[in-house]
């Protein structure tokens, strides 16, 4: 008999959700779209900003880790959000936490640093639309209006009582990226639906 638990694919938080998400997106007349985006490499990055460790990363990414706080900065696929005044969460495509995280040593040769793998700690889910902002507004006690946090902020917040790092996209149309921890996914998500049938049209 196969030891299914070697071959068997990963399943996200969210994958038995996916229809669910799906048909909120349909009822709302694309008032809101709701989709999970599951296994984004996640890395936390550690080191002095002011150091030679920061500018050498800079570079062999091709990225400039952002400095004022709360903000991200994106290039290519990769995205760097600040998360204080010493650490960065670096989100890129599925896969390829492995590479990112040689690349950064690589770069940072023996300037200190820390670099940790939590791409398993969180999942993303997507949250676009023209009411996107009225939908988190219900949960989330931060002021989302584009003057306040416009394309290219982030936060570590809460929406619907539940811990949060939130992005606001830099792409026109494409929202905003909910990440949560894995383990309060599915309660998100049903506060999510539930928030999104004020928008509901058919």
């Amino acid at each position: 008999m196969a030891d299914t638990a070697l071959t068997a694919p990963p399943r996200s938080p969210l994958s038995h959700a996916a229809d669910r998400l799906a048909a909120a997106t349909r009822t709302s007349g694309g008032a809101v779209r709701l989709a999970e985006l599951p296994f984004l490499t996640q890395l936390d990055l550690r080191l002095d900003a002011k150091g030679a460790a920061a500018d050498a990363i800079g570079l062999a990414l091709d990225l400039q880790l952002p400095l004022e706080p709360n903000t991200v900065v994106r290039a290519g696929q990769l995205t760097a959000l600040w998360l204080g005044p010493d650490e960065w969460l670096l989100v890129g495509p599925p896969g390829g936490a492995q590479e990112l995280e040689s690349r950064i040593r690589t770069a940072a040769g023996d300037e200190p640093i820390s670099v940790t793998d939590v791409s398993a700690q969180r999942t993303t889910v997507l949250v676009a639309g023209p009411r996107a902002r009225d939908l988190l507004s219900h949960g989330c006690a931060l002021d989302l209006h584009p003057r306040a946090f416009g394309a290219g902020r982030c936060a570590q917040t809460t929406l619907g009582r539940t811990q949060i790092i939130l992005i606001a996209r830099d792409e026109p149309g494409s929202g905003f990226w909910v990440l949560v921890r894995s383990s309060f996914a599915e309660y998100l998500m049903g506060w999510l639906l539930d928030a999104a049938t004020e928008y509901r049209v058919a």
